[in-house]
């Protein structure tokens, strides 16, 4: 009779492991997206709703036009993992650069677009957030998931309730 080996014990995080970007490195994130890459506009604003809206990969790159409400300046979000969906605020930022993105893709259901005017994949958006984080010189690999802890982050250092984070 054989037995099964032991699977491997998971190592503890080192205490000076982050699993969130500050505000700071945030912004470097944000404009190294600006500088990379063939589709540096598309990158930014992808960065940018991921982080002011606490979107999961998956979440991101499933947007469509049909979510964005340039009237109300709302955007719809279908969250995944049985997240409630909801109507979040666009800024003015957002919804200037959502406009720029509509005109760079008038043809497309989605938001974010491949080369063949598909929609991203996630393997697509860790691709973009590594070339940002290289170009931002943060010192450490990150993941989109970070981008999504950064939001929590924040959100609870100006006060919010971590319970409706």
């Amino acid at each position: 009779m054989r037995t099964q080996p032991a699977p491997p014990i998971k190592e503890a995080k080192p205490d000076n492991e982050r699993d969130y970007l500050t505000p700071d490195e945030m912004e470097r994130l944000l404009a190294a997206a600006k500088k990379i890459g063939r589709y540096p506009h598309r990158d930014f604003t992808l960065l940018l709703l991921m982080y002011r809206h606490g979107l999961r990969v998956g979440e991101a790159v499933n947007l469509q036009w049909k979510d964005v409400n340039f009237t109300t300046k709302h955007l719809y979000v279908r969250r995944l993992k049985k997240g409630a969906p909801s109507n979040q605020p666009l800024y003015g930022d957002e919804v200037r650069a959502l406009r720029q993105l509509q005109r760079e893709y008038p043809d497309s259901p989605w938001l974010f677009n491949s080369e063949r005017k598909a929609p991203l994949t996630t393997r697509t958006v860790r691709d973009i957030l590594n070339r940002a984080a290289d170009q931002a010189e943060l010192g450490y690999s990150i993941h989109p998931h970070m981008i999504r802890h950064s939001t929590g982050f924040y959100l609870a250092a100006k006060g919010y309730d971590t319970r409706k984070i």
